[in-house]
């Protein structure tokens, strides 16, 4: 059985849409073994998938295939996050920090994101 590994980004739920998943791996943010990789690309049992939504760098391992999306539950079936734990604290910390990017021109921030930032302000100080 070959799969292309954008309907496989899709299927496990990695991009919500497969266009999206084609997108990234021609931009090369999708790489198996190290290899910049394009959506057509067949992948197999056992491959190390490396996917950058940045700032974070997901490693994964394919465990089986299949076409069709699965639901959030079944996915540690078909895969095996061997993301590190340095990469998820990142996650972590842009949580915690509360600081969005805002866009330019995108207006002042609200009154809550406003006593957020304030609050943040006088906790480095």
């Amino acid at each position: 059985m070959e799969i292309r590994i954008d309907k496989w980004l899709w299927a496990m739920r990695i991009f919500k849409t497969r266009t999206i998943a084609a997108e990234e791996c021609k931009k090369g943010r999708v790489m198996i073994e190290g290899v910049e990789v394009k959506p057509s690309r067949s992948i197999h049992l056992n491959e190390i998938v490396i996917v950058k939504k940045p700032p974070l760098l997901y490693t994964f391992r394919i465990k089986a295939l299949t076409e069709r999306r699965l639901a959030a539950k079944e996915v540690p079936l078909f895969m095996d996050n061997l993301t590190t734990e340095e990469e998820l604290a990142k996650l972590d910390m842009i949580k915690l920090s509360g600081m969005s990017n805002r866009e330019r021109g995108t207006g002042r921030p609200t009154k809550r994101e406003r006593r957020d930032l304030d609050d943040l302000k006088n906790t480095i100080y």
